[in-house]
């Protein structure tokens, strides 16, 4: 009677290991793949915005410090990227959103990009990666607390290390820098202003931005 009660005990221990296992290898793999649709419209992101500094530096020759703050926070952003640590890509992604907004208000004092196309459909396209890259950060987020907790909550705590699982790391954002601001062409030129406008520069294809991969396991 003994033994089978031992039996027993033991059946019901395996079964249990067996599905706290599962369900933090679920959980895990439902986490990485909330990361990767950060990491999509990251890249997007990324690649608009050579085409956007390309359209819009004819008409903003004066604003090169400006220019330069977009394109050296991209490549900050890029490397970022590169390591796959959350934080890191979190802080180098706020700094990109900065150097938009600077961007984006500057313009509004060149009214005459309202009617270049191309700038336009940039802004719209960059808007709407900016939100979709909110809606993903959301739901990774959501996703890695729900991981988080299953590890430090009893009794799968105990197992969780042993098992080789680790917390993932949050992507935060901060509050003023989750979305392109909107493009104001509120101002009209002055009475001095000459209506000959430079031509754009050409646009090339965008170089391609490292993927920030799935996030390490801290």
């Amino acid at each position: 009677m003994e033994w089978v009660i031992l039996g027993v005990v033991v059946v019901l221990i395996l079964a249990w290991l067996v599905l706290t296992y599962n369900g933090l290898v679920t959980s895990r793999n439902r986490t990485q793949e909330a990361w990767s649709e950060i990491d999509v419209e990251l890249k997007r992101r990324h690649d608009l915005i050579p085409n956007l500094v390309n359209t819009v530096q004819g008409y903003m020759g004066h604003e090169r410090g400006t220019l330069e703050a977009v394109t050296n926070a991209r490549a900050n952003a890029v490397a970022a990227g590169a390591t796959g640590d959350p934080q890191k890509i979190g802080q180098a992604e706020n700094m990109l959103s900065q150097s938009l907004r600077s961007l984006f208000a500057v313009s509004e004092n060149y009214p005459e990009l309202k009617a270049i196309s191309a700038f336009t459909n940039l802004q719209e396209n960059l808007t709407a990666t900016e939100d979709k890259l909110e809606f993903s950060r959301r739901f990774y987020n959501g996703n890695v607390r729900d991981y988080n907790t299953k590890l430090q909550t009893l009794p799968t705590s105990l197992i969780a290390g042993v098992l080789g699982f680790k917390p993932f790391g949050f992507f935060q954002a901060d509050e003023g820098d989750r979305a392109v601001p909107q493009v104001s062409f509120s101002t009209t030129p002055s009475a001095g202003q000459s209506s000959s406008l430079p031509p754009a520069a050409g646009q090339s294809g965008p170089p391609p931005a490292g993927s920030a991969g799935p996030p390490p396991q801290s």
